[in-house]
């Protein structure tokens, strides 16, 4: 289903995909609309138990299109190192496949204050109280990860 990556010189072991999806700062959710043209957009997001979780507006292109098609890929790009003398680049990176799911709930509340721990760390009863008035207002998606490759050069 999932082609095999093709500098496999380059692949890095599961876990060490993982901590890079853990770490990352943010990454780039791409997703297919109706119109048939992909759409990629950066943002916030946390992972947990093989889940990816972020928020968005109750409506837009990206809610838009995970509605018509919930098959999603998500990228994230750790560490990073322009090597100019080498004309090339050490980085890190993971790609996800996945489904996309809107949730709510028990689950959204965790989901939201996860995001909270991971951005806004020393705020956390600022967040939990904004949280508490805001949250109605806030979509959260649950991508569950089928498949994940990371790649390095380091």
């Amino acid at each position: 289903m999932f082609n095999e990556m093709r500098r496999k010189d380059r692949q890095i072991e599961t876990e060490a995909a993982l901590e890079v999806l853990k770490n990352g700062e943010y990454g780039v959710l791409s997703t297919v609309g109706e119109n048939g043209y992909a759409y990629g957009i950066p943002l916030s997001y946390t992972y947990s138990d093989n889940k990816i979780y972020f928020h968005g507006a109750k409506e837009g292109t990206k809610l838009s299109n995970m509605r018509f098609n919930n098959k999603v890929s998500f990228c994230v790009i750790g560490k990073t190192e322009v090597l100019p003398c080498k004309f090339s680049t050490n980085y890190e990176s993971v790609i996800v496949f996945g489904d996309a799911f809107e949730i709510e709930g028990e689950e959204k509340m965790k989901s939201l204050l996860d995001l909270v721990k991971k951005y806004s760390e020393g705020f956390i009863p600022e967040g939990e109280k904004y949280l508490q008035a805001a949250a109605h207002e806030t979509t959260v998606i649950r991508i569950d990860i089928k498949h994940l490759t990371g790649k390095a050069r380091r």
